[in-house]
């Protein structure tokens, strides 16, 4: 396991030979070792699709490669981290909530319409956020940020979770999404996401929630 939670707003990193991390630049606080950070181009393990996705969607959030052999403290803005442990599924997670992740991890790009339809669509305008999200699959861990702290709320098939799209982290599993008005349409003009939308997560999984509506 790569990384170790120190507190609440910072972790710490084992950088070993051979092995590599991807961490969001200015996240690292301080190091001890031989450990480099080289500007990643590439988009991560996801290759240049995953550049391009992320280019496409305008999350411009770039990536360092950390390698060597040593250990690193990573924190950022003094938000809240919630370190996961994927085991095989796959993380669904916006671009700019990503702290650092462990190099087995695959990374891609996924356009929210492919599980929401238009009202994926809509909810990536009104939250605010890219119409595309980042995917993380495979075995390793992943560090995500948050305004006031997370939960982890399960979902299973028998009992969805209806969540505000702004105080949306991340999910994982067998999970799909789709958009809901709480109120009409007419009533909707000139408010923000609130409790007038509601993302509706159904399926097996779990969907990480912050404590604050505020964007990163």
């Amino acid at each position: 396991m790569a990384f170790r939670e120190i507190n609440a707003k910072m972790i710490e990193a084992t950088v070993t030979p051979g092995q590599r991390l991807f961490s969001q630049r200015g996240a690292m606080l301080a190091y001890r070792g031989e450990v480099s950070f080289t500007p990643n181009t590439a988009g991560g393990q996801g290759g240049i699709m995953s550049m391009i996705g992320r280019r496409v969607a305008d999350e411009d959030t770039p990536l360092m490669t950390v390698e060597g052999s040593g250990t690193v403290l990573f924190g950022h803005g003094g938000h809240h981290i919630q370190v996961i442990r994927l085991a095989g599924d796959t993380l669904y997670v916006e671009a700019d909530r990503l702290l650092a992740f462990e190099g087995t991890l695959q990374q891609g790009t996924m356009f929210l319409g492919s599980q929401g339809g238009v009202m994926g669509m809509v909810r990536g305008q009104v939250s605010g956020q890219g119409l595309f999200t980042t995917t993380l699959k495979g075995h390793g861990a992943v560090a995500v940020m948050a305004h006031g702290g997370v939960i982890e709320i399960p979902i299973t098939p028998q009992r969805p979770v209806h969540v505000d799209p702004q105080a949306y982290v991340a999910h994982h599993g067998e999970v799909r999404n789709k958009l809901s008005t709480a109120l009409g349409w007419r009533d909707m003009v000139g408010r923000g996401s609130g409790e007038a939308f509601q993302l509706e997560l159904s399926g097996s999984g779990a969907v990480y929630v912050q404590a604050s509506e505020e964007k990163l």
